[in-house]
């Protein structure tokens, strides 16, 4: 698991699903079952804090 930046400097979430590489944007981590549950707190703190900044705009 980790992350990698877009082009766009949007941010990637990588996971190993059924032994498969699986890339997911940050506002599609909620569509697919346990991927949010699956990150640590300061990745979920992270996107906690975009979301509120996002939310201003």
């Amino acid at each position: 698991m980790g992350t990698r930046k877009t082009e766009d400097g949007g941010t990637l979430y990588v996971f190993i699903v059924n032994g498969l590489k699986k890339e997911v944007r940050e506002m599609a981590l909620k569509q697919h079952p346990g991927c949010y549950e699956a990150l640590p707190a300061s990745a979920k703190a992270k996107i906690a804090a975009n979301r509120a900044w996002m939310s201003k705009l």
